[in-house]
């Protein structure tokens, strides 16, 4: 078996036991009370978790510098499309003189 397979199947019987052994004790508490202190640490573990993974995004958001907007990509596009042609036509103008010199000698 390969090792993911190993540590999936390892996964699901923690989880397994994990969930019986909880529903166990919020249903028949071993001491009075447990069950309602259990339910108010899942509800503040999800509150907590839910709420942090939000003021993350927002943090996130707040702190990242926004985009460019499109017209001014477009422009530094066309000037490089435009270098690039001036490039290329001074290229094409040198190449026949080399090849002239070299063909005279």
């Amino acid at each position: 078996m390969n090792k993911d397979q190993v540590i999936g199947w390892g996964l699901l019987a923690v989880s397994a036991v994990i969930i019986a052994v909880y529903t166990w004790l919020v249903w028949f508490p071993i001491w009075t009370g447990l069950d309602l202190v259990l339910l108010k640490l899942t509800g503040t573990i999800a509150v907590i978790a839910v709420f942090g993974i939000l003021g993350w995004i927002g943090y996130t958001l707040a702190t990242t510098p926004p985009p460019k907007p499109i017209e001014e990509i477009e422009k530094e596009i066309e000037e490089e499309i435009k270098k690039l042609e001036e490039e290329a036509k001074k290229e094409s103008r040198e190449a026949p003189v080399e090849k002239k010199e070299k063909t005279e000698t």
